[in-house]
Protein backbone atom coordinates (compact mmCIF):
# COMPACT_ATOMS: atom_id res chain seq x y z
CA UNK A 1 0.00 0.00 0.00
CA UNK A 2 1.38 3.36 -0.92
CA UNK A 3 2.16 5.37 1.87
CA UNK A 4 -0.14 8.72 2.41
CA UNK A 5 2.20 10.56 4.38
CA UNK A 6 5.98 10.00 4.36
CA UNK A 7 8.63 12.04 6.09
CA UNK A 8 12.20 12.01 4.97
CA UNK A 9 15.16 13.07 6.94
CA UNK A 10 13.03 15.68 8.40
CA UNK A 11 14.84 18.73 10.47
CA UNK A 12 13.75 21.14 12.90
CA UNK A 13 16.51 23.77 14.08
CA UNK A 14 16.03 26.44 16.03
CA UNK A 15 18.42 29.89 16.26
CA UNK A 16 19.96 30.51 19.82
CA UNK A 17 21.17 33.90 19.34
CA UNK A 18 23.58 35.77 21.14
CA UNK A 19 25.56 39.14 21.31
CA UNK A 20 24.52 42.29 20.54
CA UNK A 21 23.28 41.86 16.80
CA UNK A 22 21.28 38.70 18.00
CA UNK A 23 23.87 36.63 15.67
CA UNK A 24 22.36 32.63 15.55
CA UNK A 25 25.38 31.03 16.41
CA UNK A 26 24.26 28.00 18.04
CA UNK A 27 21.21 25.94 17.25
CA UNK A 28 18.72 23.67 19.11
CA UNK A 29 17.95 20.60 17.38
CA UNK A 30 14.59 19.60 18.45
CA UNK A 31 14.29 17.35 15.13
CA UNK A 32 16.89 15.75 13.85
CA UNK A 33 17.20 13.55 10.53
CA UNK A 34 13.56 12.23 11.68
CA UNK A 35 11.84 9.45 8.52
CA UNK A 36 9.04 7.18 8.82
CA UNK A 37 5.45 6.80 6.99
CA UNK A 38 1.90 6.61 7.65
CA UNK A 39 -0.91 5.14 5.78
CA UNK A 40 -4.05 5.63 4.88
CA UNK A 41 -5.81 4.67 7.56
CA UNK A 42 -3.28 4.22 9.81
CA UNK A 43 -2.50 4.99 13.78
CA UNK A 44 1.20 5.61 14.60
CA UNK A 45 1.56 6.41 17.84
CA UNK A 46 4.46 9.19 19.05
CA UNK A 47 5.66 8.51 22.54
CA UNK A 48 8.63 9.59 24.25
CA UNK A 49 9.99 12.23 27.04
CA UNK A 50 8.86 15.96 27.41
CA UNK A 51 10.84 17.86 25.22
CA UNK A 52 12.31 15.00 22.79
CA UNK A 53 10.52 16.69 20.01
CA UNK A 54 7.09 15.19 19.23
CA UNK A 55 4.95 18.20 19.24
CA UNK A 56 7.76 20.22 17.22
CA UNK A 57 7.45 17.24 14.55
CA UNK A 58 3.38 17.09 14.91
CA UNK A 59 3.40 21.08 13.84
CA UNK A 60 6.38 20.48 10.77
CA UNK A 61 4.02 18.04 9.39
CA UNK A 62 1.24 20.41 9.07
CA UNK A 63 3.64 23.37 8.47
CA UNK A 64 2.65 25.54 11.66
CA UNK A 65 6.55 25.03 12.23
CA UNK A 66 9.19 25.59 9.47
CA UNK A 67 11.08 22.82 8.48
CA UNK A 68 14.86 23.20 8.39
CA UNK A 69 15.99 20.55 6.09
CA UNK A 70 14.37 17.14 4.58
CA UNK A 71 11.33 16.18 3.03
CA UNK A 72 7.51 15.81 3.71
CA UNK A 73 5.15 14.26 1.37
CA UNK A 74 1.27 13.78 1.24
CA UNK A 75 0.08 11.49 -1.11
CA UNK A 76 3.29 11.25 -3.13
CA UNK A 77 3.16 15.35 -3.34
CA UNK A 78 6.12 17.60 -1.94
CA UNK A 79 4.38 19.89 0.23
CA UNK A 80 7.95 21.23 2.48
CA UNK A 81 8.20 24.37 0.78
CA UNK A 82 4.97 25.48 -0.08
CA UNK A 83 3.58 28.36 0.23
CA UNK A 84 0.54 30.79 0.10
CA UNK A 85 -2.64 29.47 -1.75
CA UNK A 86 -0.73 26.26 -3.16
CA UNK A 87 -0.28 25.25 0.74
CA UNK A 88 -3.76 26.31 1.77
CA UNK A 89 -5.19 24.04 -0.60
CA UNK A 90 -3.46 21.30 0.43
CA UNK A 91 -4.52 21.83 4.57
CA UNK A 92 -7.66 20.12 3.43
CA UNK A 93 -6.07 16.82 3.28
CA UNK A 94 -4.62 17.12 6.68
CA UNK A 95 -5.60 19.17 10.10
CA UNK A 96 -4.40 18.82 13.73
CA UNK A 97 -6.08 18.38 17.14
CA UNK A 98 -4.18 20.32 19.79
CA UNK A 99 -3.57 19.20 23.59
CA UNK A 100 -5.54 22.29 25.25
CA UNK A 101 -8.92 22.41 24.25
CA UNK A 102 -9.74 25.43 26.05
CA UNK A 103 -6.65 27.92 23.87
CA UNK A 104 -6.77 26.20 20.95
CA UNK A 105 -10.25 27.70 20.19
CA UNK A 106 -11.72 31.21 20.03
CA UNK A 107 -13.50 32.40 22.73
CA UNK A 108 -14.82 35.12 20.65
CA UNK A 109 -16.55 33.06 18.03
CA UNK A 110 -19.27 30.61 18.25
CA UNK A 111 -19.30 27.33 17.98
CA UNK A 112 -20.99 27.23 14.91
CA UNK A 113 -18.19 29.87 13.70
CA UNK A 114 -15.05 28.25 14.87
CA UNK A 115 -16.73 24.94 13.06
CA UNK A 116 -17.36 26.81 9.81
CA UNK A 117 -14.42 28.87 9.30
CA UNK A 118 -12.70 26.42 7.39
CA UNK A 119 -15.88 25.90 5.24
CA UNK A 120 -15.64 29.47 4.42
CA UNK A 121 -12.26 29.63 3.62
CA UNK A 122 -12.18 26.36 1.51
CA UNK A 123 -15.73 27.47 -0.02
CA UNK A 124 -17.13 23.91 1.02
CA UNK A 125 -20.97 24.98 1.14
CA UNK A 126 -23.08 27.40 -0.54
CA UNK A 127 -25.54 29.36 1.00
CA UNK A 128 -26.06 29.68 4.56
CA UNK A 129 -28.93 26.79 4.96
CA UNK A 130 -26.38 23.99 3.82
CA UNK A 131 -23.77 25.90 5.90
CA UNK A 132 -25.65 25.45 9.00
CA UNK A 133 -26.82 22.08 7.93
CA UNK A 134 -23.35 20.84 7.69
CA UNK A 135 -22.25 22.37 11.39
CA UNK A 136 -24.89 20.47 12.78
CA UNK A 137 -23.95 17.18 11.06
CA UNK A 138 -20.54 17.62 12.30
CA UNK A 139 -21.48 18.24 15.77
CA UNK A 140 -23.42 15.42 16.11
CA UNK A 141 -20.45 13.55 14.10
CA UNK A 142 -19.04 13.96 17.35
CA UNK A 143 -22.11 13.31 20.06
CA UNK A 144 -22.56 17.00 20.62
CA UNK A 145 -26.29 18.33 20.12
CA UNK A 146 -26.65 21.18 16.88
CA UNK A 147 -28.26 23.66 19.29
CA UNK A 148 -24.62 24.16 20.94
CA UNK A 149 -23.65 25.70 17.51
CA UNK A 150 -24.83 29.27 19.32
CA UNK A 151 -23.08 28.74 22.00
CA UNK A 152 -19.32 29.94 23.02
CA UNK A 153 -16.32 27.80 24.23
CA UNK A 154 -16.20 28.90 27.58
CA UNK A 155 -19.88 27.30 28.04
CA UNK A 156 -18.49 23.69 27.88
CA UNK A 157 -16.44 21.28 29.59
CA UNK A 158 -12.90 20.23 28.49
CA UNK A 159 -14.32 17.41 26.71
CA UNK A 160 -17.19 18.84 24.82
CA UNK A 161 -14.34 21.32 23.94
CA UNK A 162 -11.96 18.69 22.81
CA UNK A 163 -15.19 17.14 20.83
CA UNK A 164 -15.58 21.01 19.17
CA UNK A 165 -11.35 20.55 18.17
CA UNK A 166 -12.25 17.15 16.57
CA UNK A 167 -15.51 18.64 14.80
CA UNK A 168 -13.40 21.46 13.81
CA UNK A 169 -10.87 18.96 12.21
CA UNK A 170 -13.62 17.18 10.34
CA UNK A 171 -15.28 20.20 8.56
CA UNK A 172 -12.58 19.82 5.63
CA UNK A 173 -12.68 15.79 5.49
CA UNK A 174 -8.94 15.60 5.96
CA UNK A 175 -7.26 12.13 5.36
CA UNK A 176 -4.43 12.74 7.63
CA UNK A 177 -5.04 13.97 11.37
CA UNK A 178 -2.12 14.85 13.66
CA UNK A 179 -3.68 14.56 17.24
CA UNK A 180 -0.64 16.02 20.01
CA UNK A 181 -1.61 14.52 23.17
CA UNK A 182 -5.54 15.11 22.67
CA UNK A 183 -6.91 13.76 26.29
CA UNK A 184 -3.82 14.43 28.32
CA UNK A 185 -5.85 17.29 29.94
CA UNK A 186 -8.97 15.39 30.18
CA UNK A 187 -10.15 13.31 33.19
CA UNK A 188 -9.72 9.83 32.78
CA UNK A 189 -13.25 8.54 31.67
CA UNK A 190 -13.29 11.66 29.58
CA UNK A 191 -10.05 9.85 27.61
CA UNK A 192 -11.72 6.74 27.13
CA UNK A 193 -14.90 8.70 25.42
CA UNK A 194 -12.64 10.65 23.17
CA UNK A 195 -10.34 7.92 22.20
CA UNK A 196 -12.78 5.49 21.64
CA UNK A 197 -14.81 8.61 19.36
CA UNK A 198 -11.82 8.79 17.29
CA UNK A 199 -11.25 5.17 16.80
CA UNK A 200 -15.00 5.39 15.47
CA UNK A 201 -14.44 7.88 13.09
CA UNK A 202 -11.67 6.18 12.07
CA UNK A 203 -13.12 3.25 11.17
CA UNK A 204 -16.46 5.14 9.25
CA UNK A 205 -14.01 8.08 6.99
CA UNK A 206 -10.64 6.15 7.18
CA UNK A 207 -8.52 9.00 8.58
CA UNK A 208 -5.15 8.26 9.63
CA UNK A 209 -3.52 9.47 12.59
CA UNK A 210 -0.62 10.65 13.91
CA UNK A 211 -1.19 10.32 17.87
CA UNK A 212 1.01 11.86 19.98
CA UNK A 213 0.94 11.18 23.60
CA UNK A 214 3.30 9.86 26.99
CA UNK A 215 0.31 7.54 28.23
CA UNK A 216 1.81 4.25 26.92
CA UNK A 217 -1.05 2.28 27.43
CA UNK A 218 -3.32 4.22 26.11
CA UNK A 219 -0.86 4.37 22.73
CA UNK A 220 -0.64 0.81 22.67
CA UNK A 221 -4.60 0.86 22.83
CA UNK A 222 -5.05 3.14 20.16
CA UNK A 223 -2.27 2.65 17.44
CA UNK A 224 -0.85 0.20 15.17
CA UNK A 225 2.72 1.14 14.85
CA UNK A 226 4.36 2.69 17.98
CA UNK A 227 7.70 5.34 16.74
CA UNK A 228 9.50 6.19 20.27
CA UNK A 229 11.68 9.61 20.40
CA UNK A 230 14.61 10.75 22.20
CA UNK A 231 16.72 13.69 21.70
CA UNK A 232 14.96 14.55 18.02
CA UNK A 233 15.44 11.15 16.80
CA UNK A 234 13.49 7.66 16.05
CA UNK A 235 15.38 5.39 18.44
CA UNK A 236 12.80 2.41 18.08
CA UNK A 237 9.70 1.48 15.74
CA UNK A 238 7.69 -1.81 15.63
CA UNK A 239 3.49 -2.43 15.91
CA UNK A 240 2.67 -1.46 19.11
CA UNK A 241 1.81 -4.58 20.91
CA UNK A 242 5.38 -6.41 19.72
CA UNK A 243 6.95 -2.94 21.20
CA UNK A 244 5.14 -3.03 24.66
CA UNK A 245 5.60 -7.11 25.13
CA UNK A 246 9.91 -6.97 23.62
CA UNK A 247 11.20 -3.68 23.55
CA UNK A 248 14.69 -3.46 21.84
CA UNK A 249 16.10 -0.21 22.67
CA UNK A 250 17.08 0.85 26.27
CA UNK A 251 15.56 3.52 26.36
CA UNK A 252 11.91 2.36 25.33
CA UNK A 253 12.23 -0.45 28.02
CA UNK A 254 12.86 2.71 30.96
CA UNK A 255 9.27 3.83 29.12
CA UNK A 256 7.54 0.66 29.44
CA UNK A 257 8.71 0.10 32.93
CA UNK A 258 7.70 3.70 34.07
CA UNK A 259 3.89 2.55 33.29
CA UNK A 260 1.48 1.82 35.75
CA UNK A 261 0.26 -1.36 36.27
CA UNK A 262 -3.12 -2.31 38.04
CA UNK A 263 -1.80 -6.08 38.60
CA UNK A 264 1.30 -4.83 41.73
CA UNK A 265 2.13 -9.06 41.22
CA UNK A 266 3.26 -9.09 38.11
CA UNK A 267 7.05 -9.03 39.01
CA UNK A 268 7.83 -5.93 36.91
CA UNK A 269 10.47 -3.17 38.23
CA UNK A 270 11.09 0.13 37.45
CA UNK A 271 13.77 1.08 35.75
CA UNK A 272 15.68 4.40 36.72
CA UNK A 273 17.51 6.34 34.19
CA UNK A 274 20.61 7.96 35.78
CA UNK A 275 20.83 12.31 34.64
CA UNK A 276 18.73 14.25 32.53
CA UNK A 277 18.34 14.55 29.14
CA UNK A 278 21.37 15.89 27.18
CA UNK A 279 20.98 19.15 25.57
CA UNK A 280 19.83 19.27 22.26
CA UNK A 281 22.18 22.30 21.43
CA UNK A 282 24.92 19.97 22.39
CA UNK A 283 23.95 16.17 21.77
CA UNK A 284 26.43 13.66 22.46
CA UNK A 285 28.36 12.18 19.96
CA UNK A 286 28.15 8.51 19.36
CA UNK A 287 24.43 7.49 20.07
CA UNK A 288 22.65 10.30 21.99
CA UNK A 289 21.13 7.91 24.96
CA UNK A 290 24.52 6.47 25.93
CA UNK A 291 24.89 9.22 29.03
CA UNK A 292 22.09 7.77 30.85
CA UNK A 293 22.29 3.68 29.36
CA UNK A 294 22.98 0.98 31.84
CA UNK A 295 24.14 -1.32 28.97
CA UNK A 296 26.47 1.48 27.01
CA UNK A 297 29.96 -0.14 26.41
CA UNK A 298 32.73 2.31 25.67
CA UNK A 299 33.99 3.23 23.36
CA UNK A 300 31.79 2.06 20.53
CA UNK A 301 28.67 3.98 21.85
CA UNK A 302 30.00 7.08 22.44
CA UNK A 303 31.97 7.19 19.48
CA UNK A 304 30.04 5.39 16.63
CA UNK A 305 26.17 6.41 16.29
CA UNK A 306 24.23 3.50 15.54
CA UNK A 307 21.68 3.84 12.87
CA UNK A 308 18.03 2.97 12.98
CA UNK A 309 18.18 -0.41 11.30
CA UNK A 310 16.16 -3.82 11.38
CA UNK A 311 16.76 -5.94 14.44
CA UNK A 312 13.75 -8.10 14.26
CA UNK A 313 10.93 -9.01 11.67
CA UNK A 314 9.00 -5.16 11.78
CA UNK A 315 11.01 -4.02 14.61
CA UNK A 316 13.79 -0.96 13.99
CA UNK A 317 16.26 0.19 16.31
CA UNK A 318 19.17 2.57 16.67
CA UNK A 319 20.57 0.54 18.99
CA UNK A 320 24.45 -0.97 19.22
CA UNK A 321 22.94 -3.52 21.34
CA UNK A 322 19.48 -3.77 20.71
CA UNK A 323 17.46 -6.73 22.26
CA UNK A 324 19.77 -6.89 25.81
CA UNK A 325 17.67 -6.69 28.66
CA UNK A 326 18.09 -3.94 30.94
CA UNK A 327 18.43 -5.50 34.94
CA UNK A 328 15.86 -3.45 37.12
Amino acid sequence: MDALLEVKNLKVHFPVKHGLFGRAQEFVKAVDEVSFTIAPGETVGLVGESGCGKTTLGRAIVRLTPPTAGDILLEGEDITRMRGWRLRARRRKFQMIFQDPYSSLNPRMTVGQIVGEALDIHRLVDGKTARNKRIAELLEAVGLDRIYAQRYPHEFSGGQRQRIGIARALAVEPKLIICDEPVSALDVSVQAQIINLLRDLQQQRGIAYLFIAHDLALVEHISHRVLVMYLGKIVESAEAKTLIREPQHPYTQALISAVPEVDAGTGRKRIVLPGDVPSPIHPPTGCPFHPRCPIARFPKCSGEFPELREVRKGVRAACHFAGTKIAA
